[in-house]
Formats: C-alpha cells, sequence, structure tokens
C-alpha cells in the first residue's frame, strides 16, 4: 500500500487533506480553499471588512443626517401656503354671502353720544357667512390635477367643506385596499425591509387626528388661522407617513369667515424619500461590489506573497537533503519586498552556515585523526622499542600527539562558541589604542628567550580629534585583544630571533585601523587569500604540529562580527641591481568603524 505524499505548502497541504475528504469531486476543494481565505481571521476579510465599515459609516450617516427631508418639507410648507392664500381669497371671494344686514342698538348708540363708528367696528359688524355650494365648486376647480386635500372651518368650528366629499356626475371613486395580513405577507422580503427602514428612520412628528364636523377650534392650527395667523405644521397619519398641514384665515374686508386647513396627501413625502434612500443604497452597493474587488485585488497583492513565503519557509522547514528557493518579490520596492529580500538572506545565511558546520565537521574529523593515527602508531610501536632512547623517542612523540590534540580540541570549543557569545554579548565603546598598548607592553613582559620584542606606535590623531575620540570603536574588547595576541603570536612565529615586531594604529576616514608587521619569509601570493581558512598552515620547517590553523580564522570570524576587515600583504624592500624588490616580512592589516560610524 502506497502513502499518500502530502504537500509541504501549508494551504496546499489543507487543501489536499480535504479534497481527501470529500473525495470525488473537483470544485469542492476550490470553494473551501476560497471560503478558508475569506474566512474572519485571515488578511483578506480584514481588509474588506475595514473598508466595507468605513463605507457604512459613511452611508449610514448620509441617510441619518441627511438634510434633504426637511428642505423638502420646507419646499413643501411654501408651497400650500401659497397655493392656501390664492384658494382662500377665491373662496372668500366668491363663495360668501353678503346679507347686507348691520346689526344697530339703539341703547348703545345712546350711550356714544353720537359718535361716529369706526371702520372696524363696522367691518366686525359685517356678517359673511360661507356658502359651502358656492365654495365646492371652487375647491374642486383649484383643487384639480392635485393631490391635496382642502377643507373649510367656519367661525364656529364646524366643518363646512371637505374636498375629499367633492363629487361630480361621473366621477370614479376609488380607495386603497387594507395590506393582506398573513405568515407569508408578514414576513416577506419587503415586508421585513420597511419595518426595518420604518424603525431606522422613524419620524418623531405628533399624529394628526381626524377633524369632526363641529370640533374645529379644538385643533390649534383652525384656532390660530381663526385669529387671523397662519400655520404650517407637519404631523403623521394613522399610518405614520408625513403629512404637511397649512391653516389661513378666510378673510374678507379684514373680517375673518373661517379658516382653510390644506394638507398633503400621506405617503407623498415619503415616497419622494424612499427614492432617494432607495438611489443612496443602489449606490453603496454598487461602491461596496467596488470596494470588494478592490480590496481583494489589494489584499492579494499583500496576502499571495506571504503566503508564497511562508509556504517556501514550511518546505525549508521540510526540507533536508533539497536547497529550497525562496520566492523573489524584491522588485516591488515596498514592505513586502523587503520581507522577501530579508526571509531570502536569512536563507541564505542558513544554508552557508550549515555548509559551514558540516565543512568545519569534516575539517575537525581530518585534523583530529592526523595525530591521533601519530599517537596509535607510537602507542603500538612502544612495545617494540629495545633500547632506552628509542623508548624516550617514541614518549616524546605520544606527548606531542597529546599536547597537539589538546591545542587542536581548545582552538575547535573556541571557535565553536564564539558566534553565540559574540551575539550575546553586548558591544561597548572603548579605545583601541589603549588596548593594543597593553597587549603589546604584557607581551614583551612574557616574552620568552628569543621571541622577538614588540613596538607599538600610535599615530598621530587627525585635526580636531583627540586620542580617546579618534580610537574609540564599539565592540567586544576581550575578543579583539585575541586578534592581536593571535597576530603576534603568529608573527613572532615568523620572526628571527633578535629582530622586533611592529604594532601601529591610526585613524583612516571613518575607520581605525592597526596593523602587524613581521621580519619573516613573508607569504607565497598563491597562499594570500588561503591564510585565513581553518586548519591552513605554513609553517617554518620544525615547528609541525605546533599551531592548529585556527588562529587565523577565529581571527578573521572575530573581525567579520565587528563589521570590519582584516588581510595580510607583503612588504617590499627597494629594488636591487636586478630591479627585483626583496620581501621585508607579511603585514597583517585590520580595520574596524569607529565609534561615530559604528
Amino acid at each position: 500500500m502506497l502513502d499518500k505524499v502530502m504537500p509541504a505548502d501549508p494551504a496546499d497541504r489543507a487543501d489536499a487533506e480535504e479534497s481527501a475528504e470529500a473525495g470525488s469531486g473537483e470544485a469542492a476543494p476550490a470553494k473551501r480553499s476560497l471560503l478558508r481565505r475569506l474566512g474572519p481571521h485571515r488578511l483578506t476579510s480584514r481588509i474588506v471588512l475595514l473598508n466595507l465599515l468605513g463605507l457604512i459609516v459613511l452611508v449610514a450617516g448620509i441617510l441619518y443626517f441627511n438634510q434633504f427631508r426637511q428642505g423638502l418639507i420646507d419646499a413643501r410648507v411654501q408651497s400650500l401656503t401659497t397655493q392656501a392664500q390664492i384658494i382662500a381669497a377665491a373662496v372668500a371671494g366668491s363663495a360668501t354671502v353678503d346679507t347686507g344686514s348691520i346689526a344697530i342698538d339703539p341703547d348703545s348708540l345712546a350711550d356714544t353720544n353720537d359718535e361716529a363708528m369706526t371702520d372696524s367696528d363696522q367691518l366686525s359688524s359685517l356678517d359673511f357667512p360661507i356658502d359651502p355650494e358656492a365654495a365646492g365648486p371652487v375647491l374642486k376647480r383649484l383643487l384639480a390635477n392635485t393631490t391635496v386635500r382642502a377643507r373649510i372651518i367656519d367661525k364656529d368650528g364646524n366643518l363646512v367643506v371637505d374636498s375629499r366629499f367633492l363629487y361630480t356626475r361621473g366621477d370614479i371613486i376609488q380607495s386603497d385596499l387594507p395590506p393582506i395580513d398573513g405568515e407569508h405577507g408578514r414576513y416577506s422580503i419587503q415586508a421585513l425591509w420597511n419595518r426595518f427602514v420604518n424603525w431606522t428612520f422613524s419620524y418623531d412628528y405628533p399624529k394628526q387626528l381626524e377633524y369632526g364636523l363641529d370640533n374645529g377650534k379644538d385643533f390649534p392650527e383652525v384656532a390660530a388661522a381663526l385669529n387671523g395667523a397662519k400655520v404650517s405644521l407637519v404631523r403623521l397619519n394613522d399610518r405614520g407617513q408625513i403629512i404637511v398641514l397649512v391653516a389661513v384665515p378666510v378673510q374678507r374686508f379684514r373680517a375673518v369667515l373661517g379658516a382653510l386647513v390644506l394638507a398633503t396627501t400621506g405617503g407623498e413625502i415619503d415616497d419622494v424619500l424612499r427614492a432617494e434612500r432607495q438611489v443612496v443604497l443602489m449606490t453603496f452597493a454598487f461602491v461596496a461590489l467596488v470596494t470588494i474587488l478592490l480590496s481583494i485585488m489589494l489584499a492579494s497583492t499583500i496576502a499571495l506573497p506571504l503566503r508564497k513565503l511562508a509556504a517556501a519557509a514550511e518546505r525549508v522547514r521540510r526540507g533536508i537533503n533539497k536547497r529550497v528557493e525562496i520566492p523573489d518579490f524584491s522588485a516591488r520596492g515596498d514592505e513586502i519586498g523587503d520581507l522577501s529580500g530579508a526571509v531570502r538572506d536569512m536563507t541564505n545565511a542558513l544554508y552557508n552556515r550549515i555548509a559551514a558546520i558540516e565543512a568545519f565537521a569534516a575539517d575537525v574529523s581530518h585534523e583530529l585523526k592526523n595525530p591521533l593515527t601519530s599517537l596509535r602508531s607510537a602507542v603500538e610501536t612502544l612495545a617494540y622499542a629495545k633500547t632506552p632512547e628509542q623508548r624516550e623517542r617514541l614518549v616524546e612523540i605520544v606527548n606531542h600527539d597529546v599536547k597537539r590534540l589538546d591545542r587542536l580540541i581548545t582552538d575547535i570549543s573556541d571557535a565553536s562558541r564564539l558566534d553565540a557569545e559574540l551575539a550575546r554579548g553586548e558591544a561597548q565603546a572603548f579605545d583601541l589604542s589603549q588596548l593594543l598598548e597593553s597587549i603589546t607592553t604584557y607581551a614583551n613582559d612574557t616574552a620568552k628567550e628569543g621571541q622577538a620584542e614588540v613596538e607599538f606606535e600610535i599615530a598621530k590623531p587627525p585635526p580636531g580629534m583627540d586620542r580617546a575620540k579618534a580610537y574609540t570603536i564599539m565592540g567586544h574588547d576581550s575578543r579583539l585583544g585575541q586578534v592581536v595576541r593571535n597576530l603576534i603570536d603568529n608573527a613572532r612565529s615568523f620572526t628571527k630571533p633578535g629582530t622586533k615586531l611592529n604594532v601601529r594604529v591610526r585613524r583612516t576616514g571613518p575607520d581605525v585601523e592597526f596593523r602587524v608587521d613581521d621580519w619573516g619569509p613573508g607569504i607565497p601570493p598563491d597562499n594570500l587569500g588561503r591564510i585565513f581558512e581553518r586548519f591552513y598552515t605554513d609553517r617554518p620547517e620544525g615547528s609541525f604540529g605546533s599551531n592548529s590553523g585556527l588562529g587565523l580564522s577565529i581571527s578573521q570570524q572575530i573581525v567579520d562580527a565587528h563589521k570590519g576587515r582584516i588581510w595580510a600583504e607583503n612588504r617590499y624592500g627597494k629594488p636591487d641591481g636586478d630591479g627585483v624588490r626583496p620581501v621585508l616580512g607579511a603585514r597583517f592589516l585590520v580595520r574596524i568603524p569607529a565609534a561615530a560610524h559604528a
């Protein structure tokens, strides 16, 4: 039975698992993958929801704080007021009955001492009742082709004429049937939407009561109009629809004969508002669709590269003998590109470190085999030694190989934990010239017989800088001190007794440079690039086994950790008669960024 190979990509692996569960059918895994990418915890869904949230808040503010409703009501009030004034003037001029009688009280005439009555008293004493038979046709003509309802109320509050009940021969009477109440109608989409709209955009206007036949004065708008004022009101009918009422006095010769009340039909303003909301909501739906599409496109430019990077990282984690290539999005020039470049560099550094560890392990194994082989051969030969001189010679070889093993193990241990110590340690500012001076002084004080003396020289700091500022660097003084000791020991091993080494420090631009000069045979030009390799050694005859070959490699590792540079070159003298410049010795140079540029 064959095992099923699952993809390394986490998203693809999940898709494959769901596909296996679903059995046959190719569309189901793709749909589930799409739904998963649009889940609440995904970046795409969050971008879409955030963009839609801003759009929803904007549309809700437009619908809730829109001034269109108030402007529409104000315009309707102004139109009704003008219309009511025209109708009231027409009714007063053509639908009133002049009785021609003036009420005279003889007693009151005697009390006035023959004083003439004022014009206003005479006008108020006139009687002009409103004739319903004449007012009805006037209202019907003026309100033709309109949905406005008009009512005329006399001075006593009695309803005289109502335009709703004015019919002529041949008129067709229409009335709206009540809505069908049922489970289906009550819970239909339209009904639910109407409930939501009514709940969301509910009005706080008072409800308008129906006028009776003789209770007109009980309504404030009628009472105000009977007192000669013009009044406009906004009310709700029994269906919760907005109606606008305008009440004006019906006057003739300044005498108030009654009140004319005009009212809009319920639903007239609501239909306009509903149409406006539908336009806003349709616009919102279109913009929301565009927003969703653009958000998905934007999210795809972010989420898709991230998914690819995550999948590549998963493949790197699972890969054993295969080098995985990380997708390169650095051409984007944005944060995703920076992340891609960083992940690529990190992965390359990881592979390089793995390769270095493997090479280091191979080199260590090879270097340990040589002294172990020599040690085993000496031990095996010791049993066959016949003379004390032979035994002494074999014991000397054993001691030499043991010391070599000890030196190798110590240097290998130091090299293996060097990176961890440099990463954990905190870099501090210190004066490199003082460190060099201390090490050279100690090297001279502890020098063995025949070892070369070390001379130390400090170059003059640049103008405007003192010694402390010119030679201060950021780093680990103990490790850089190890570099200086390794270079001095290496130079002493090539320098003849009676000569001197030279250590010099100077400031070169943004860096601090120190060098170690010896008076040895120099370095073969072909080996200048190899001397910093692990376990490489090119010693004078008779010094084999006294060095591990890791000193310069460790020094380069420390300098690289300080973002510096170390290299070697030969020093040459003046040309001789044949034009050949003799080699005076080797020179090792180290440059470390100064503290201000570290």
